[in-house]
């Protein structure tokens, strides 16, 4: 299991309790992928949701901009030293280790045909998520094991990314981990 640290001014009202030199227990063995991000500021939010949830983020290279600490920091804020990450150099590389773990991969896409509400989640779901600009290419849907979609007012081309995680993540720990 994963663990990382809180920072000691930690002050999420939401989040797993502030420590100041314990590590923190990851809640879920869910892991959100995020395939080739676009923009730093939804990276940086989906890893301070993940730092207050408990779930561990996989980042799927190249992104679109600099992936230093730094630059993480800046968007993320002080959350990143909580967050759990992982980053591959590219999907053949992300592939190759999720094909090692037994993990499955479920796909969010504007393209799917079944509502995340309607889905059966398991606890060790890997959630893959696309550039917000183009979503994923034909290769990675075909090597998804399931594709789910939030339903939307027709005529709208998508949600933003971070807002999208937050309520497939939500729904997952809801049917996974509080019950």
């Amino acid at each position: 299991m994963e663990t990382g640290l809180l920072p000691p001014d930690h002050s999420c009202n939401t989040c797993l309790p502030s420590r100041k030199e314990e590590p923190v227990q990851i809640m879920a063995d869910l892991r959100v992928a995020l395939y080739q991000p676009d923009i730093a500021g939804n990276t940086g939010t989906i890893l301070r949701l993940a730092a207050c949830l408990g779930f561990a983020v996989d980042i799927i290279e190249p992104a679109g901009f600099d992936i230093s600490d730094r630059n993480l920091k800046r968007s993320g804020m002080d959350y990143i030293a909580a967050a759990a990450l992982t980053r591959h150099v590219n999907f053949e590389q992300f592939e190759t280790w999720r094909q090692t773990t037994g993990r499955r991969l479920v796909l969010a896409s504007t393209k799917a045909s079944g509502r995340y509400t309607d889905f059966a989640f398991r606890p060790d779901d890997i959630l893959l998520f696309g550039r917000e600009s183009a979503g994923v290419p034909d290769h990675v849907h075909e090597k998804s094991d399931a594709r789910i979609l939030v339903p939307m007012v027709e005529g709208q081309r998508s949600l933003n990314i971070a807002v999208s995680v937050a309520m497939i993540v939500g729904e997952t720990m809801r049917q996974t981990v509080w019950g």
